[in-house]
């Protein structure tokens, strides 16, 4: 495997207009990327994404053709599972009240909605119940579960409730079964079920999936217990738009059978059955077929809009119901929300920003806390901080002595597990999550010294060893050999996202034919050789750092230029565009 390791500077960029040093795939990949393009007579580009993954020449067409019959695991390889299906159909078959505890993020709205979907299509109502994100907090609440416990007899956690051992015990009168995600402690809750791969006492090998999915897997065991009483369950493929959804916005690695989920999702979507995510994708302006960058940057923000700012169940609702008009007013509300949220967004990341840098960005741990930060949108504020410094970010609102925070980890660094250990330690009231992204909730007074420790033990993961962060590089393109035909063969090495990122070319002393500003912050450029093929390149954001300025003030030089290659539709022309990411100077 290529550890990148003394690999020389890709095209000699040690640092590239924005700092960054290019790393290109190392001779090594290079030569497996050469023998599968003889092996398959596949191009070398799209070779050359399925060395750097690992496929072996007898496993491409598996790879590029996920099957979820062939992916799918044994939901029993899960404990608890059987308990959980059980309890489930026997409260189906009982008629017993059912209650959904779910968080109020796009991971719990999905596992929510495919419960609640799965339970009306058997003729069964279930009440639906998410915490508000500010009076309430993530996960049950002892209020919420006695509550819930006094006139319902199942009450099922979903996306939560692993760590939640006080509340848990308060549902007095009703069998708790979890089904969640996120990291699990050396102590279960006491709960009829807790169904996990992320539990202390599992292998660990289902561990990349989202609650979404695990949810997915119980309703699968559930409609196979169905089957063997002579019962047929409802279709489970045309939930598979909730699975992919989760999956991608809640950065779950695609991975395993993660990559069949939003492959077929992705087809799901596209045949707009589902109400709420046809509203959601009208009020989000999509009008092609649904792509990964669709569900993790225009449907999950407005997905996620309720919990952070408004009502918390808002996701839940639109997600599950079945009604059109409905969908059409809940998704309006989500994307006003949407809206108000950037707004507050920006405030926050500006302040926690300038906060970061006064104290220093250049160790193993970036955080900022402040009063009046509203708590809807730290975690958004964290992942902007991770972007920027490629270290573990943490961001706090302030209020009344204690702190409510959320992390945004980089690749190889465990931040959930950092935040549990603190937990243990004393130093948070509570904490928890996953490898990539954690809650914690503090007092003030501990503040200083909490995030000290979280400093340490993040650095012995090896958080902070990089500056700015090395640019990844697939291979190299020439403007005329990148066409519409090779970026659909690139895309059947897909859905690119979290641990499967998309191919990112270099294409090698280029010419900039034209520059120009767009809105507010972008740049668009024609790049190519004045009597040859040129290509159109678009950079998001790009005057918001150095990239635009020196693009758009280049001079005769040539330029190298690095980014994603793409099919760009408009007007019914299919055209070839780069969503740039980065230049050097040739």
């Amino acid at each position: 495997m290529d550890t990148q390791t003394d690999i020389a500077a890709y095209l000699g960029v040690t640092a590239s207009f924005t700092g960054r040093r290019w790393v290109g795939p190392g001779v090594e990949l290079e030569r497996q990327a050469e023998a599968l393009t003889q092996a398959t007579r596949l191009p070398m580009a799209l070779c050359a994404v399925l060395a750097r993954r690992q496929v072996a020449a007898e496993g491409v067409d598996d790879y590029l053709a996920p099957s979820l019959r062939a992916l799918l695991p044994d939901p029993l390889l899960m404990r608890d599972m059987d308990v959980a299906a059980d309890r489930l159909l026997a409260a189906l078959k009982a008629r017993e009240k059912i209650a959904v505890f779910a968080d109020y993020d796009v991971d719990g709205g999905t596992s929510a909605a495919l419960l609640l979907t799965w339970l009306r299509a058997l003729g069964h109502d279930a009440t639906l119940y998410i915490p508000d994100r500010i009076d309430e907090g993530y996960g049950p609440n002892e209020p919420a579960m006695e509550a819930l416990a006094r006139d319902h007899t199942l009450i099922i956690c979903v996306d939560c409730g692993t760590l939640s051992h006080g509340p848990i015990a308060a549902a007095k009168g009703a069998d708790v079964v979890v089904v969640d995600h996120h990291l699990g402690s050396e102590t279960l809750p006491p709960a009829l079920a807790v169904v996990n791969p992320n539990r202390q006492d599992e292998s660990g090998d289902l561990g990349h999936l989202c609650a979404a999915g695990v949810v997915f897997l119980l309703l699968v065991e559930a409609n196979r217990r169905l089957r063997n009483n002579g019962v047929q369950g409802p279709d489970l493929m045309s939930y598979l738009d909730l699975v992919a959804l989760a999956t991608v916005a809640d950065v779950a690695p695609l991975i395993g059978v993660n990559r069949a989920f939003v492959r077929q999702g992705l087809k799901v979507m596209a045949k707009r059955g589902r109400p709420g995510l046809v509203a959601l994708s009208d009020v989000g302006r999509i009008d092609s077929a649904p792509t990964p960058y669709h569900l993790g940057f225009v449907l999950g923000p407005r997905v996620n809009a309720g919990g952070r700012i408004g009502a918390a169940d808002l996701g839940a609702r639109l997600l599950s119901t079945t009604d059109p008009m409905e969908a059409q007013r809940i998704a309006a509300r989500l994307d006003a929300l949407n809206d108000e949220r950037r707004a507050i967004e920006a405030a926050v990341r500006e302040e926690a920003m300038a906060q970061a840098e006064a104290r220093g960005m250049d160790g193993p741990l970036v955080w900022a806390a402040a009063e009046g930060w509203h708590p809807g949108v730290i975690g958004i504020v964290a992942a902007r901080l991770k972007e920027a410094t490629n270290r573990p970010a943490v961001v706090i609102a302030l209020d009344g002595g204690k702190g409510k925070g959320s992390g945004r980890s980089v690749a190889g660094v465990d931040l959930g597990a950092a935040i549990q250990r603190l937990a243990s330690e004393g130093l948070l009231i509570k904490g928890g999550g996953h490898r990539m992204a954690a809650g914690l909730t503090l007092a003030q007074d501990q503040l200083e010294p909490a995030m000290a420790r979280l400093g340490e033990l993040l650095a012995r993961q090896g958080a902070g060893v990089g500056g700015a962060g090395d640019l990844r590089v697939d291979g190299l393109l020439m403007p005329g050999a990148a066409t519409v035909e090779l970026i659909e063969s690139l895309e059947q090495a897909g859905p690119f996202g979290q641990a499967a990122p998309a191919p990112r070319f270099a294409f090698p002393s280029m010419m900039i034919l034209d520059a120009r500003k767009i809105g507010t912050n972008h740049l668009k450029l024609r790049f190519g050789e004045p009597a040859g093929p040129a290509l159109e390149a678009i950079a998001f954001g790009a005057f918001d750092g150095p990239l635009g300025p020196a693009l758009e003030r280049r001079g005769p030089g040539r330029v190298h230029l690095a980014g994603k290659v793409e099919v760009n539709s408009w007007g019914g022309r299919n055209r070839v565009q780069l969503r740039l990411d980065d230049a050097a100077s040739a």
